[in-house]
């Protein structure tokens, strides 16, 4: 008889991609899939190999005020209540969670459900929701080393990497190309719909900097946020850059093969398939995060020389522009950076969190 995994995993692509490559993993196994998301998930659903997808209610303390904390704390329970039916019905052998408020109500509702249950965590530093249910759990994996473990107190930790969607795996193929000194120079900037803003900013100020000689073999490619983009694509013609300028980029990984250097935001998934890809990029953390956990990302992939870690603050327009002309004007040093960013990836991260759900049956 198939064995039955519940996956939990808030409604957003950096919580829902890994949820996604163990689902495909397990299915290749001979697994039943279920998953338990909120509603942010439908645009993402479509994608998702499960046998059954099922809303579940939660919510996000965002207020200690009495009144938004009792419609929160009233939502979790319903989510609870619910994930327990959820539980009793489908029957599964292992849970397991990937990150959000949205996995509290279906993980803790297996935990005491007597279900074996196991967290993964993406970042470098562990959320908030992770941590509470981290003591609850029989294991937790995860995408990086974590940089607070040694105040960690919860299930034994086992690093298996981030589990990537096999369009990353796709772009993984397609080795580096060095750029030369007077050809094309293929670069990449996106920062996800929280982050992309700056980058819209930023990107364009700095390549109007870049002498003509430079400028002219720029071929950007640059997401921006809908209210964003018209200006982005202003500020760009008016220095004469060869420029394509997108609200969504539904093959980014295939972007990022193409790319000679990447400029993004350092969340986990980001991190991830820049460094499974193996490209050169300069990592900017969104700043104001409470954990700080983008920077945690972007510190382990600069620590192998895979990529550079510079903050928000500290990336104006001059400095970036000077960045680009480093790069453009020493492709061994970008080369090198490939390198070593390949060298980081985990391209069996998939095959050793599904291991360790085997190993918890």
């Amino acid at each position: 008889m198939a064995k039955t995994v519940l996956l939990s995993a808030g409604g957003t692509g950096g919580h829902l991609f890994p949820a996604q490559a163990l689902a495909q993993e397990l299915k290749q196994r001979g697994w039943v899939v279920h998953l338990a998301t909120d509603p942010r998930a439908e645009k993402f659903i479509s994608q998702f190999p499960a046998d059954g997808v099922h809303i579940v209610k939660s919510a996000t303390f965002t207020s200690k005020k009495p009144i938004p904390l009792l419609k929160t704390l009233s939502r979790l329970a319903a989510g609870y209540l619910s994930s327990r039916r959820l539980i009793s019905k489908i029957k599964p052998n292992v849970a397991v969670g990937f990150g959000g408020y949205p996995t509290v109500p279906p993980l803790l509702a297996a935990v005491h459900k007597r279900i074996p249950s196991i967290l993964h965590e993406q970042n470098a530093v562990i959320g908030r929701a992770n941590r509470f249910l981290a003591r609850k759990v029989n294991a937790v994996a995860t995408g990086f080393e974590l940089a607070n473990i040694g105040a960690f107190d919860g299930a034994p930790v086992t690093v298996t990497g981030n589990p990537l969607r096999q369009i990353a795996h796709d772009a993984a193929q397609h080795p580096y190309v060095i750029p030369t000194e007077i050809g094309p120079f293929n670069l990449l900037g996106f920062g996800g719909s929280q982050g992309a803003r700056y980058f819209s900013e930023v990107i364009p100020a700095a390549l109007a900097m870049l002498e003509p000689e430079l400028a002219y073999r720029i071929r950007l490619t640059l997401q921006a946020r809908p209210e964003d983009a018209g200006m982005a694509r202003a500020s760009l013609s008016q220095c004469e850059i060869e420029a394509r300028v997108e609200e969504f980029f539904p093959d980014l990984p295939g972007q990022i093969a193409a790319s000679h250097l990447v400029i993004c935001r350092s969340g986990a998934s980001s991190v991830s398939e820049v460094a499974l890809i193996g490209r050169p990029s300069i990592l900017v953390p969104l700043p104001g995060a409470l954990d700080d956990d983008q920077g945690a990302n972007a510190k382990h992939l600069e620590s192998v020389g895979g990529g550079t870690l510079i903050r928000q603050k500290d990336l104006t327009p001059d400095r970036l522009a000077m960045l680009l002309r480093s790069a453009m004007e020493e492709p061994s040093a970008l080369a090198k950076q490939a390198e070593n960013a390949k060298k980081a990836g985990k391209p069996d991260a998939a095959q050793r969190l599904a291991e360790l759900v085997e190993a918890h049956v």
